[in-house]
């Protein structure tokens, strides 16, 4: 318990600034890329559900260009992902600015993974309670499958952790996503991924949302 009201936020401010600091010449690399590989602006923001269901502003590198029809809307997913937003995104870099919400307070290292906010019309009771802890940068849903993962497998672990949140499944789970990352395991595209919104998988079950 004391870990996890006061232990945990310690960390987060501390390993996040220190990162923050160490990996500036990498930041530095990567905005460079981006800009030129992707355009502007470098940051991709998105209002995202957090702890008590409180929403912040979730920052990551943009990985999707703003290529357009001849009427002037955006492709499709799948044509605005070029090989340069796919290595991001299998090498987990455009996540690194998520260390500024760690350090601001919006996230944790570990936790369940922050959600769209379109999403919470639709949790269940229990599953609401996800957000009784900060939104990680990575979870035990991730490190059991990440984004391969159904939904129901996903806020089972999501669950498990909040009921069980230590600081040795916190060093567990942060390890295990170590070996995940290097290996590239679990990690899908936008352009490639197979598990529906989970609006849409709720609708399909003839779930009615809450308003």
């Amino acid at each position: 318990m004391v870990y996890r009201k006061f232990v945990k936020r310690l960390l987060d401010v501390m390993i996040s600034l220190l990162i923050l600091i160490l990996f500036s010449w990498l930041y530095l690399i990567l905005v460079i890329l981006v800009r030129v590989k992707l355009g502007a602006p470098v940051l991709f923001t998105q209002e995202r559900p957090g702890r008590n269901g409180e929403t912040f502003r979730l920052y990551k590198f943009r990985s999707m260009t703003d290529q357009r029809d001849a009427q002037g809307k955006l492709l499709p997913d799948a044509d605005r992902l070029p090989a340069f937003g796919r290595a991001l995104r299998a090498t987990s870099l455009d996540e690194l600015p998520e260390f500024l919400n760690i350090l601001k307070g919006d996230m944790s290292f570990v936790g369940p993974r922050p959600l769209l906010v379109r999403y919470l019309p639709y949790y269940t009771e229990e599953e609401m309670h996800r957000h009784d802890v900060r939104p990680g940068l990575t979870g035990l849903a991730q490190v059991n499958g990440r984004n391969a993962l159904g939904w129901e497998d996903r806020f089972r672990y999501d669950l498990e952790y909040v009921r069980k949140c230590s600081f040795g499944m916190d060093l567990k789970i942060i390890g295990m996503t170590v070996g995940k990352v290097l290996h590239h395991s679990g990690v899908q595209s936008g352009a490639e991924q197979t598990v529906p919104d989970f609006d849409v998988y709720r609708k399909s079950q003839g779930y009615t949302p809450k308003r």
